[in-house]
């Protein structure tokens, strides 16, 4: 099979597509604003999504996870989910998702073909939620939660966007909450974007001090997979839970990197804090384009830099993590 490898040797097993850049949630590291549209450019079709999707499984993807925005305020997102799941060399399809439909739908995602679930919780005080995300939905998210297993599946992934002065003593109420559940709750580490830099000064704060928590606690470290995504993950004997950190400010974050991303508006992007992106959707139109589609992805990978550039403040073009799918 055909492979995606970058000038670095980089080998890329996991796409992370983006089918909407809409969200109904105003986090305030994201959208404290809420949702505006970028112009009047439509998102990526289902044939679309279709041909992408193949293009990506034979050059050797094994992992699609489905982002937005958020990927549920798609009405097609069940045929989304059957469409991907078509290829089966793509053996892992997972979303990100704030929860909200999780309840009513979760078990339809299951059917339709979704393996792994990352839902984000920022905090487990309901009226912190609220003050976070600007929704007033904490215990329906968390019955979404249930609903997720009670569907089947054996795990679900927690992402938290670590904050200073909000978050951070929370990891006692975490660690209770993920005792006796198998839940990996993943700490993200607030990352600067154009329109967030004041919000990043104020209240970025590394994982360090979580993993140099964990490790005191008999905490160990686990090894990943080729086609896992950033998260260092700590497991502990005494837990059914597991904890994640993401840290992309720590160094030699990006030697590891295994994933791509495709914008809802079809462009291939090589990092989360890239540029403009290339273009894909003018071969999307056609079956008859997929050799040249492969051509053009892989070409593309010989411009991916070898890290991003967060230490020196540079977050490219990107003005907040709903643009092109986090």
């Amino acid at each position: 099979m055909e492979q995606l490898v970058d000038a670095f040797a980089r080998k890329f097993y996991y796409l992370r597509l983006s089918i909407t850049d809409v969200c109904n949630f105003r986090c305030t590291y994201c959208l404290p604003d809420g949702y505006h549209p970028h112009g009047h450019q439509s998102f990526l079709s289902l044939p679309e999504i279709r041909r992408v999707s193949r293009a990506f499984a034979e050059l050797g993807t094994e992992k699609i996870r489905l982002t937005g925005g958020e990927p549920t305020m798609r009405r097609d997102f069940c045929d989304i989910i059957a469409t991907v799941h078509e290829n089966p060399q793509i053996k892992k399809i997972a979303i990100t998702t704030n929860g909200y439909r999780m309840e009513r739908d979760v078990a339809r995602w299951k059917e339709a073909g979704l393996t792994a679930i990352n839902v984000s919780v920022d905090s487990l005080d309901p009226r912190q939620f609220h003050a976070i995300t600007g929704q007033d939905k904490f215990f329906q998210i968390m019955r979404g939660i249930d609903a997720a297993f009670d569907a089947g599946f054996s795990a679900v992934k927690v992402n938290a966007v670590l904050m200073k002065n909000v978050n951070d003593t929370s990891l006692p109420a975490f660690l209770a909450w993920i005792k006796h559940r198998p839940i990996q709750l993943r700490f993200i580490e607030l990352m600067e974007t154009g329109e967030g830099s004041e919000l990043f000064r104020r209240r970025h704060l590394s994982g360090e001090v979580i993993r140099r928590h964990l490790l005191q606690q008999d905490w160990q470290q686990q090894q990943r997979a080729r086609s896992d995504g950033p998260a260092q993950v700590f497991s502990h004997p005494d837990y059914q839970g597991e904890i994640g950190l993401i840290m992309p400010y720590e160094k030699n974050f990006c030697q590891s990197c295994n994933r791509l991303r495709v914008s809802a508006i079809g462009n291939l992007h090589l990092c989360l804090f890239g540029e403009q992106g290339i273009p894909l959707r003018d071969l999307l139109s056609d079956d008859t384009l997929l050799n040249d589609l492969k051509l053009r992805i892989q070409g593309g990978l010989r411009h991916k830099r070898e890290t991003h550039f967060l230490h020196q403040g540079d977050s490219g073009i990107t003005p907040n993590l709903s643009f092109i799918g986090g």
